[in-house]
């Protein structure tokens, strides 16, 4: 007789937890209008430089080695090796004692030849002389005033000067040395301006231009930068690596920068100056794409496909799929659905320190060692 009273102590405790656990379970608080909170941080805007990273060297503007322009022994040296000498500077002097003997040679065959013209022109003004022989007189003279002046040039090309002013390298002679035409005497070049040179590959070219400013660290002064203007682009690509070179002008009023040297590249190819800039961590990787949720004014989230760009250390530029001024998550992206109501804290996102130097563009396919531009 005990049985029934059970069974109806049961439904009633049933009864009971049903009635309860709408006043403190969670389904009760999400009916409520619970939101989710998240970090966001605010999309602003920056000015963003687009740039080609590459490797190179420091060269010279003009440099040559120098040889002789006549054969002979050296018997003088005028410079000292390391030195800056002006344009048009003797550096060495030639044996010209033979040369010397030939120009007074010649000098005394060409007064001899002037003197005969002149007397057989007096002769033909008395009719006492022919056409012919003032013919042969005058050719006479111009010739033997030719070999005069080629004697001349080649006495004067016994001193070897600097064709331009420079820096003297190490000389290849000593004195007493016999020279000839192919004989190696000593390089010289400028120093400033000096030339940046660097290769960038040749899906770049559409976007290298005259006049484009160059920065550029150079690895044995470290902690310094250098800028330059973009005087030269190869109009032909070179194989099999299919790069096109490019150089640029670099003032070096110190001398600090020598030929040779190894340089890290920036080449400045686009800058946007009203660019939006969002942090990292608000992109979402997500099926080859770049996304990031959005913070609507209804205070519930939205989902956007972002196309990249410049990124600089923290931040990258967002190219399209935010505007400047609106919230993006950076902190529970993993929790997040379409619509879903949220309750913003916003973070400091700010660089520190000032503006950032630009960096690569983001997704950009790398070439050694350059960054490839954002396309469009």
């Amino acid at each position: 007789m005990k049985t029934p009273w059970v069974f109806v102590a049961s439904i009633i405790a049933l009864v009971g937890c049903g009635k309860a656990e709408p006043e403190g379970g969670e389904g009760g608080g999400a009916a409520g209008g619970f939101k989710l909170p998240v970090e966001v941080a605010v999309a602003r805007a920056d000015t963003v430089v687009e740039a080609v990273e590459a490797t190179g060297q420091i060269e010279a503007v003009q440099s040559i080695l120098l040889r002789p322009e006549v054969e002979g022994r050296i018997v003088e040296i005028l410079f000292r090796e390391g030195s800056m000498v002006g344009s048009g500077a003797p550096l060495f002097r030639i044996d010209d004692a033979e040369l010397t003997a030939q120009v007074a040679r010649a000098e005394a065959d060409r007064d001899l030849a002037k003197q005969a013209l002149a007397r057989t022109r007096r002769l033909q003004e008395q009719n006492a002389s022919s056409q012919a022989d003032l013919e042969q007189a005058e050719a006479s003279f111009r010739s033997n005033q030719a070999q005069y002046e080629l004697l001349k040039v080649r006495l004067d090309r016994t001193t070897v000067r600097a064709p331009f002013a420079g820096v003297i390298g190490a000389r290849a002679v000593s004195l007493g040395d016999y020279v000839t035409t192919s004989s190696p005497l000593v390089t010289l070049q400028t120093v400033n301006p000096q030339r940046a040179s660097f290769q960038v590959p040749e899906r770049y070219a559409d976007v290298l231009e005259i006049g484009q400013e160059v920065t550029f660290r150079v690895a044995a002064l470290p902690g310094r930068d250098f800028r330059g203007v973009v005087e030269f682009v190869d109009p032909v690509v070179q194989l099999p690596a299919r790069v096109i070179t490019v150089k640029a002008r670099v003032p070096n009023p110190r001398r600090e920068l020598q030929s040779g040297m190894f340089i890290d590249v920036r080449l400045a190819v686009d800058v946007r100056p009203r660019a939006v800039v969002i942090p990292e961590e608000a992109i979402v990787p997500l099926q080859g794409l770049n996304a990031v949720w959005v913070v609507g004014p209804e205070g519930t989230v939205e989902r956007r496909d972002v196309r990249l760009g410049v990124r600089t250390p923290g931040f990258v530029e967002a190219r399209s799929g935010v505007s400047e001024g609106e919230q993006v998550v950076v902190g529970g992206q993993e929790r997040l659905q379409q619509g879903m109501p949220v309750t913003p804290m916003p973070v400091d996102r700010r660089p520190a320190g000032g503006p950032e130097q630009p960096q690569a563009p983001a997704g950009a396919p790398a070439a050694g060692d350059s960054a490839a531009p954002s396309g469009d």
